[in-house]
């Protein structure tokens, strides 16, 4: 599990930390194993860069930093993930797309709705429905090859 307590947002032209957006957005997420030892071996590497910038590393508490330990620019993080899309040869999204995939995802593997509002902090299944969840092809053939049986000989 790991916890969202605060925001990072642009303001006056500086990133600055903030509140969550609203009560339920402070919230405890859990993570797949798999990616928990992903993880840990990064902040394995982030420990070679604190111990690299020695004087200069300025803590945050954070696991994704620059190699100083600030926050990394929105921009900068943006910036590379058209580029991960280019390379993967996929059409370019934006990472906050990635909830609406996450989402689909879940709602695709049989995850309830209320469950699904929990990982992404909804305050109700139907936000999370309306928003976030596009129902895949399969879910859709799977709800109406349910009435098979009205048209069986």
């Amino acid at each position: 599990m790991t916890r969202v307590r605060q925001s990072l947002q642009r303001t006056g032209g500086e990133l600055r930390f903030g509140p969550v957006k609203t009560d339920g957005s402070e919230r405890a997420v859990a993570l797949p194993l798999s990616l928990v030892d992903v993880l840990r071996g990064h902040r394995a590497l982030q420990r070679t860069e604190r111990e690299a910038a020695g004087d200069r590393w300025r803590e945050h508490g954070l696991l994704f930093t620059t190699k100083i330990g600030t926050p990394i620019e929105p921009r900068n993080i943006n910036r590379h993930f058209d580029q991960l899309c280019e390379r993967a040869g996929v059409r370019r999204i934006r990472v906050h797309d990635l909830r609406h995939s996450c989402a689909t995802l879940l709602y695709d593997q049989g995850v309830p709705l209320e469950r699904i509002q929990d990982v992404l902090g909804h305050s109700s299944p139907t936000v999370t429905k309306s928003i976030y969840v596009e129902a895949t092809r399969r879910v859709q053939q799977d709800a109406v090859d349910r009435l098979g049986f009205l048209f069986d000989a």
